[in-house]
Protein backbone atom coordinates (compact mmCIF):
# COMPACT_ATOMS: atom_id res chain seq x y z
CA UNK A 1 0.00 0.00 0.00
CA UNK A 2 2.77 2.15 0.93
CA UNK A 3 3.30 2.93 -3.56
CA UNK A 4 -0.58 3.45 -3.63
CA UNK A 5 -1.11 -0.14 -5.00
CA UNK A 6 -4.09 -2.40 -3.13
CA UNK A 7 -2.87 -6.02 -2.54
CA UNK A 8 -5.54 -8.59 -3.83
CA UNK A 9 -6.66 -11.47 -1.15
CA UNK A 10 -7.52 -14.54 -2.72
CA UNK A 11 -9.86 -16.46 -0.72
CA UNK A 12 -11.12 -20.15 -2.06
CA UNK A 13 -14.23 -19.61 -2.69
CA UNK A 14 -16.83 -21.96 -0.62
CA UNK A 15 -19.24 -23.27 -3.35
CA UNK A 16 -22.52 -25.05 -2.44
CA UNK A 17 -22.51 -28.81 -2.55
CA UNK A 18 -23.52 -29.94 -5.96
CA UNK A 19 -27.27 -31.79 -5.80
CA UNK A 20 -27.96 -35.04 -4.55
CA UNK A 21 -29.64 -35.87 -8.28
CA UNK A 22 -26.18 -34.98 -9.73
CA UNK A 23 -23.98 -36.71 -7.33
CA UNK A 24 -26.03 -39.77 -8.18
CA UNK A 25 -26.02 -39.38 -11.63
CA UNK A 26 -22.54 -39.14 -11.81
CA UNK A 27 -21.65 -42.40 -9.69
CA UNK A 28 -24.27 -43.99 -11.99
CA UNK A 29 -22.37 -42.44 -15.40
CA UNK A 30 -19.15 -43.85 -14.08
CA UNK A 31 -20.41 -47.26 -13.03
CA UNK A 32 -22.65 -47.98 -16.57
CA UNK A 33 -20.29 -46.31 -18.85
CA UNK A 34 -17.11 -48.21 -18.85
CA UNK A 35 -15.43 -44.71 -18.95
CA UNK A 36 -12.23 -43.42 -16.49
CA UNK A 37 -13.05 -41.67 -13.63
CA UNK A 38 -11.27 -38.61 -14.67
CA UNK A 39 -12.61 -38.81 -18.33
CA UNK A 40 -16.28 -38.66 -16.70
CA UNK A 41 -15.21 -36.34 -13.90
CA UNK A 42 -13.72 -33.91 -17.09
CA UNK A 43 -17.00 -34.11 -18.87
CA UNK A 44 -19.30 -33.26 -15.84
CA UNK A 45 -17.04 -30.09 -14.95
CA UNK A 46 -16.36 -31.78 -11.58
CA UNK A 47 -13.17 -32.89 -9.70
CA UNK A 48 -11.86 -36.14 -10.27
CA UNK A 49 -11.39 -36.63 -6.38
CA UNK A 50 -15.07 -35.49 -5.42
CA UNK A 51 -16.63 -38.12 -7.98
CA UNK A 52 -14.21 -40.70 -6.14
CA UNK A 53 -15.54 -39.29 -2.81
CA UNK A 54 -18.88 -39.56 -4.10
CA UNK A 55 -18.62 -43.34 -5.28
CA UNK A 56 -16.90 -43.86 -1.98
CA UNK A 57 -19.72 -42.51 -0.14
CA UNK A 58 -22.81 -44.61 -2.18
CA UNK A 59 -21.11 -47.62 -1.87
CA UNK A 60 -20.53 -47.27 2.23
CA UNK A 61 -23.92 -46.24 2.01
CA UNK A 62 -25.19 -49.32 0.13
CA UNK A 63 -22.98 -51.71 1.94
CA UNK A 64 -20.44 -52.67 -0.15
CA UNK A 65 -17.85 -50.89 1.98
CA UNK A 66 -17.51 -50.75 5.91
CA UNK A 67 -14.49 -48.63 6.12
CA UNK A 68 -16.07 -45.49 6.88
CA UNK A 69 -19.34 -43.76 7.83
CA UNK A 70 -22.68 -43.88 6.32
CA UNK A 71 -23.94 -40.33 5.41
CA UNK A 72 -26.89 -41.38 8.42
CA UNK A 73 -24.05 -42.06 10.45
CA UNK A 74 -22.34 -38.86 9.71
CA UNK A 75 -25.17 -36.83 10.24
CA UNK A 76 -25.69 -38.69 13.69
CA UNK A 77 -22.22 -38.01 14.67
CA UNK A 78 -22.60 -34.33 13.57
CA UNK A 79 -25.89 -33.85 15.57
CA UNK A 80 -24.18 -35.71 19.01
CA UNK A 81 -21.45 -33.28 18.33
CA UNK A 82 -23.42 -30.11 18.43
CA UNK A 83 -25.38 -31.23 21.66
CA UNK A 84 -22.00 -32.15 23.63
CA UNK A 85 -20.84 -28.78 22.67
CA UNK A 86 -24.11 -27.12 24.06
CA UNK A 87 -24.18 -29.55 27.10
CA UNK A 88 -20.36 -28.24 28.24
CA UNK A 89 -21.55 -24.50 27.61
CA UNK A 90 -24.57 -25.01 30.01
CA UNK A 91 -21.78 -27.04 32.50
CA UNK A 92 -19.42 -24.47 32.28
CA UNK A 93 -22.38 -21.51 32.56
CA UNK A 94 -23.37 -23.77 35.76
CA UNK A 95 -19.94 -23.79 37.40
CA UNK A 96 -19.42 -20.14 36.86
CA UNK A 97 -23.22 -19.46 38.61
CA UNK A 98 -22.67 -21.74 41.30
CA UNK A 99 -19.04 -20.47 42.26
CA UNK A 100 -20.33 -16.89 42.25
CA UNK A 101 -23.34 -18.37 44.48
CA UNK A 102 -20.98 -20.04 46.83
CA UNK A 103 -18.87 -17.03 47.10
CA UNK A 104 -21.68 -15.02 47.45
CA UNK A 105 -23.19 -17.46 50.38
CA UNK A 106 -20.19 -17.35 52.06
CA UNK A 107 -19.06 -13.60 52.04
CA UNK A 108 -22.32 -12.78 53.64
CA UNK A 109 -22.02 -15.24 56.39
CA UNK A 110 -18.74 -14.05 57.81
CA UNK A 111 -20.37 -11.05 58.30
Amino acid sequence: MANGHTEEVSVAKSTKPYPREFREGAVRLYKTSGKSLDAIARELGIATESLRNWIRLGDLDSGKRKDGLTTEERHELTALRRKVRVLEQERDILKKATAAFFAQESGSRSR
